[in-house]
């Protein structure tokens, strides 16, 4: 598949949400998408095939995602964009945003890739199969990291 012109076609889309999910917030996806896109066409001879196509280009998505995080940190040290806004349907799902808030921050206090795993099953709602793929991992690994970090949180409201 060397028509780089299919396949931003075919995976813009996934690569956006599966962003979307990391950040929580639709300009910034959207540039990490462009990003990701643009590194790819420029290393698109350094695909060997050893993964889904989907898959590298989710790495290298993920990759420039916490490159432009950790630069806007660096440039504005107030700025955090490891915590996104709530989304409406989170608040709705707690009846005290309070509670929601407090879950919202624990949830970033996890560690990776609890965290990581965690809001991509939940924000992302990608099945455990693609989750346990995009860490090179089974969806088994993906079920039982997902469980783990589900009983942190848990344990963390009480």
């Amino acid at each position: 598949m060397t028509d780089f012109g299919k396949i931003y076609t075919e995976y813009f889309s996934d690569v956006y949400k599966y962003v979307l999910t990391l950040c929580r917030n639709e300009a910034i996806a959207e540039e990490v998408t462009q990003e990701t896109f643009f590194k790819a066409m420029r290393h698109i001879n350094q695909f060997n095939g050893s993964c889904r196509l989907y898959v590298w280009l989710c790495q290298i998505a993920k990759n420039t995602y916490f490159s432009l995080s950790n630069k806007q940190r660096r440039m504005a040290p107030g700025l955090d964009m490891d915590l996104p806004d709530l989304t409406a349907d989170l608040e709705r799902d707690f009846l005290d945003k309070d509670e929601a808030r407090r879950l919202h921050s624990l949830l970033h206090n996890l560690s990776d890739p609890y965290k990581e795993v965690f809001t991509l099953r939940v924000f992302g709602e990608l099945p455990f199969s693609q989750i346990g793929e995009l860490f090179g991992k089974t969806d088994s690994w993906a079920r039982l990291i997902f469980y783990r970090a589900k009983k942190q949180l848990q344990e963390a409201m009480k």
